[in-house]
């Protein structure tokens, strides 16, 4: 059913469409509209069976969705930036004892300094804890990947974080296609557990395992995720046949079959890409655009396949990692290793700061003209890092980092509570 609906309330319905026996939640900035949305329907009886469990931190939110999905729930729950830092140890042990759980990671920057705007560095930076990871582009795109999620994670017996980004997606509204329950029924079936703790049959899940068998456990999970790898094609050719729309496969291309140029990139942005790519089209430039919708597994064959022909190869990265570069970057240079093509990482948009269409058609046309450094930051004030370098040049008592820039830009800092 088509709907003009906020982005979390639309990954809310589908999450009841998907029948979770057990959520639980910590509200966290931008996520909460999903949780609080998910438990007025089990309030409401709507969503029934489901127990809706409040707890006091995103440690315990996933603590109980482990013991939910060991016990043979389907678990389901949600968090952002600080609360999956915080949640960390849980995250590597859901992942672990292979516990199919879901979670929504609404992507917002992570401190210090504190920002609650969005970038992709929360779930870049748990990014091989042994979650796949599945990256939205839209609103529709967070409505499916969220269905096909849950058959993933029960397929192979892994848990899955689907990433949206905070507020460019969880807070817009838009025109989405939210399926009938029927159609949902007849794609996910009930969960049936691989692993179950069971009173009858005694099993001990997550023991201690020492040198002589932690090896062979460790290599049975990257076993897990190849099999993600060769089986989230079957899935998404199968959402396709019942939904009639593509929107789970491992990458999308636009406009790139016969590009010199091609933009690599995860999440929202793509669609602001893909608008300046048509308009350098029209201009007469052989551009385009690769998305990549599953960063863990990392699909290696696809994207050679897609780029092996390219002149040059931009990655935009909205998280990075300090002292190295870019992190897609690295992935994508792995798959295209021995090949010509130069691999450009361009830094975007952290901490919410606008991507334009003007400054990446800029950015773009540097890439064509082979201008651009194998490490660029996107609309960085060079000005404000230099009066930066220059107090602690001149100064032992240079003072705070963050609060020296916001007096340098005019700004007052906030404090968050």
């Amino acid at each position: 059913m088509l709907k003009q609906v906020e982005g979390s309330r639309a990954v809310a319905e589908t999450i009841a469409l998907c029948r979770p026996e057990v959520v639980c939640a910590y509200p966290i900035t931008p996520q909460t509209h999903i949780v609080e949305a998910v438990g007025e329907m089990v309030r409401e009886g709507t969503l029934a069976p489901c127990e809706f469990i409040n707890v006091e931190s995103e440690f315990s939110a996933l603590s109980v969705a482990i013991g939910a999905s060991a016990g043979g729930a389907r678990a389901y729950t949600a968090t952002a930036s600080q609360g999956l830092l915080f949640m960390a140890e849980a995250v590597f042990n859901a992942a672990g004892m292979g516990l199919p759980i879901v979670m929504t990671v609404a992507n917002r920057a992570i401190g210090a300094p504190i920002n609650i705007w969005n970038d992709q560095s929360d779930s870049m930076a748990l990014r091989d804890s042994g979650w796949l990871q599945l990256y939205a582009t839209s609103n529709q795109e967070a409505v499916d990947l969220h269905i096909i999620a849950f058959r993933l994670a029960e397929a192979v017996s892994l848990p899955v974080m689907v990433c949206m980004d905070g507020f460019v997606l969880t807070h817009a509204y838009e025109r989405v296609d939210i399926p009938e329950q029927a159609e949902v029924d007849a794609y996910l079936p009930g969960f049936e557990p691989r692993q179950l703790l069971d009173p009858a049959e005694p099993v001990t899940m997550g023991a201690m395992v020492g040198p002589e068998a932690f090896t062979e456990v460790r290599y049975l999970a990257h076993v897990r995720q190849m099999q993600a790898l060769e089986l989230l094609p079957t899935l998404a050719r199968e959402f396709e046949a019942r939904f009639g729309r593509d929107s789970g496969c491992l990458i999308q291309r636009y406009r790139s079959e016969d590009a010199d140029t091609i933009v690599v990139a995860l999440g929202s942005v793509v669609g602001t890409l893909q608008e300046v790519i048509d308009t350098l089209r029209d201009a007469g430039h052989a551009v385009g655009v690769l998305a990549i919708r599953a960063f863990r597994p990392f699909p290696l064959a696809e994207v050679h396949d897609a780029l092996v022909d390219s002149k040059r190869v931009i990655v935009l990265e909205r998280a990075f990692a300090v002292g190295q570069g870019g992190i897609v970057a690295d992935s994508v240079r792995k798959a295209l290793q021995g090949l010509p093509a130069p691999i450009h990482t361009v830094v975007a948009g952290l901490g919410g700061r606008p991507i334009t269409q003007a400054s990446l058609r800029g950015m773009i046309e540097r890439g064509m003209r082979d201008e651009l450094p194998s490490v660029t930051f996107l609309d960085l004030q060079t000005d404000v890092v230099e009066r930066a370098l220059e107090r602690e040049r001149t100064s032992r008592r240079s003072g705070p980092v963050a609060e020296g820039v916001l007096k340098d830009l005019g700004v007052k800092a906030m404090q968050y509570v």
